[in-house]
């Protein structure tokens, strides 16, 4: 993997001294660039511009090249992916859609951004800005693309039921539909789209809420994809090879071992031969980072203390490191002192942790949503303590 150097971050490194030491989000706004009092760590943000600004989901890679995707929504444009140029912080303007779209699907391969509008799959090129319309979902299966596989050949995503989106317009809000749509257990099917044939072919169907769907960072042909609902009543972490779909062959990764156990949050690591998650024996409990061999379904588990558990953790490129993005008193773990943005170094079974960020002035409706930069000296996050969305590097 070629490791790309950030001049602009590297800088800011050498001019540390003469930054701001601040207490995070004690002003509205920050500077460009200050130190945390809390940590002493540089923080910079990234999005200078207009609008509410927001970074990629954490198992949805941002990065192309030396430039991170991300999503911008201001009064001039609507909501548009941008780049932000990592050695520069220069941004540019991807996406000029008059329609809503969604999608978080980028392929480092080609520099393509995929996202939906309505019934219609699109890419733009991130380089030429070229667009072209993908496909279009036939009126009788209204569907979600997801992700995109590791060589760009295919499209992963879901289709669910009408009486399923009846429920959510009910119960707008997560807590109102969230264990209506798990109780309900309506059909949910997971389909792969050819990109160069165009042609859509679903691949398996279960009377579950299918969801989380992720192509592995290198196998072209393992989908993963999760069970989901309460975590603590779930075996949630499923995959299955998009060319031996039936319901025979899907792969349970981690089946509980306790009552009351979870198992969630899962991603890839970038060589793909690991899938990781967040753990709780029992559930709010014993806090762990979980993993298991995609091939030998070997696992290993490191331990954390309550307050370093965070609403979603990653790995560093070189699979040395890990990172989480804290949680408030209010979530799972209960954590009086949790708000934080994490560091965590593997010790023998558990992590030693290093803060980051001082959270405090953070809502966590927003999630962080913690990524490496690509070359692993920096974590990027998004927040609002500065009123606004914003996405910030913290550097490590």
């Amino acid at each position: 993997m070629k490791v790309i150097s950030f001049a602009f971050f590297s800088a800011l490194c050498f001019s540390a001294s003469a930054q701001p030491v601040m207490e995070t989000g004690s002003q509205k706004p920050m500077p460009e660039t200050w130190i945390d009092a809390t940590t002493h760590h540089t923080v910079v943000r990234l999005t200078n511009k207009p609008g509410n600004n927001a970074s990629f989901y954490f198992h949805n890679n941002p990065f192309v090249g030396n430039k991170m995707v991300f999503y911008s929504t201001d009064s001039t444009n609507g909501r548009q992916m941008y780049t932000v140029d990592l050695n520069t912080r220069k941004l540019e303007q991807v996406t000029h859609q008059a329609s809503p779209m969604n999608g978080e699907i980028l392929a480092t391969k080609g520099h393509n951004v995929y996202y939906q509008m309505k019934d219609s799959v699109f890419v733009t090129n991130v380089d030429s800005k070229q667009t072209k319309l993908i496909y279009v979902f036939p009126a009788d299966f209204k569907a979600t693309v997801a992700t995109v596989n590791a060589n760009e050949t295919l499209l992963g995503g879901y289709r669910s039921s009408d009486a399923e989106r009846e429920i959510y317009r009910l119960n707008p809000e997560k807590h109102d539909y969230f264990n209506k749509i798990y109780e309900a257990r309506l059909p949910r099917t997971l389909f792969v789209i050819d990109i160069n044939s165009k042609q859509l072919k679903p691949i398996f169907t279960d009377s579950a809420w299918l969801n989380h769907v992720q192509f592995s960072s290198t196998d072209p042909n393992l989908l993963m994809f999760c069970h989901e609902g309460p975590w603590h009543k779930v075996d949630r972490i499923w995959t299955i090879d998009v060319r031996d779909a039936n319901k025979g062959k899907v792969q349970l990764m981690h089946k509980r071992t306790m009552e009351n156990e979870i198992a969630g949050h899962e991603w890839f690591s970038s060589d793909g031969k690991t899938i990781w998650f967040d753990q709780q024996l029992p559930r709010g409990t014993n806090f762990y980072v979980g993993g298991v061999n995609v091939k030998t379904l070997e696992e290993k588990k490191y331990k954390l203390d309550r307050n370093e558990w965070s609403v979603h953790f990653t790995t560093s490129p070189d699979q040395k490191l890990f990172a989480g993005d804290g949680g408030d008193p209010g979530q799972v773990a209960k954590a009086p002192d949790g708000m934080y943005i994490y560091l965590f170094t593997p010790e023998g079974d558990h992590f030693k942790a290093t803060k980051l960020v001082n959270m405090k002035h953070h809502n966590y409706k927003l999630e962080p949503n913690v990524h490496f930069s690509p070359d692993g000296k920096w974590i990027i996050f998004r927040a609002n303590f500065e009123g606004q969305s914003e996405v910030y590097a913290v550097k490590i």
